[in-house]
């Protein structure tokens, strides 16, 4: 008997250690998942301050989405999606989460911020693999050269000029590394291409 005593006192002792050890597991990750989602979308708020100015926007970016269809212009083969800036209620700007294929390594993720008149306000490569010390100049961090696209639009240059210069256009490529600079301007360019093309469903939103 006290044997058996013994083994269900064990054995309750044990499930109420497993209980409590599974409540404070669910409560870490309660805690800490918040905490993960706290600090994406603090991450995102400040690449998003960083290429839009803040006197453009009055809203939560973070909130304003929509989901557009795929397109080649923004190098997706699935829905993607958008930020909407709005001033006074007024659309004011859109951020694009777009893909820029052709890297040297691979593909670049870029944010790209274009006003309401078409105008790039910024641009940041959030995603890249590329060789360090060379491709890898496209990130602010590493070189100033991204923000050679801040105020540019269709037109200013034409579509000839969005190119680099090898190719015959305005944008510095980098020495022993032009395939990765490439991408990018052909990725901005391109998303500006997609914003003129639907300026007008993108602004009535």
């Amino acid at each position: 008997m006290d044997l058996f005593a013994s083994i269900r006192r064990n054995s309750l002792g044990l499930g109420i250690f497993a209980v409590l050890t599974a409540g404070l597991i669910a409560t870490i990750h309660l805690v800490t998942e918040q905490t993960i989602k706290d600090n994406v979308i603090a991450a995102q708020v400040a690449a998003f301050n960083e290429i839009l100015p803040p006197d453009l926007y009055d809203n939560d970016l973070t909130k304003s989405t929509a989901m557009i269809p795929a397109d080649p212009l923004l190098g997706s083969v699935k829905a993607s999606k958008i930020y909407i800036a709005r001033k006074d209620g007024d659309v004011s700007a859109i951020i694009f989460d777009t893909i820029a294929p052709g890297g040297y390594n691979g593909s670049l993720g870029l944010l790209v911020a274009i006003d309401k008149n078409g105008v790039v306000t910024g641009t940041r490569v959030i995603s890249q693999q590329e060789t360090p010390g060379l491709g890898d100049k496209v990130d602010l961090k590493k070189s100033k050269w991204i923000l050679e696209f801040n105020n540019r639009s269709i037109g200013n240059p034409d579509l000839a000029g969005w190119n680099v210069k090898k190719d015959g256009g305005v944008f510095d490529q980098f020495t022993g590394a032009t395939i990765t600079p490439r991408a990018v301007v052909k990725g901005v360019r391109h998303t500006l291409i997609y914003f003129n093309k639907h300026k007008d469903s993108l602004l009535a939103r």
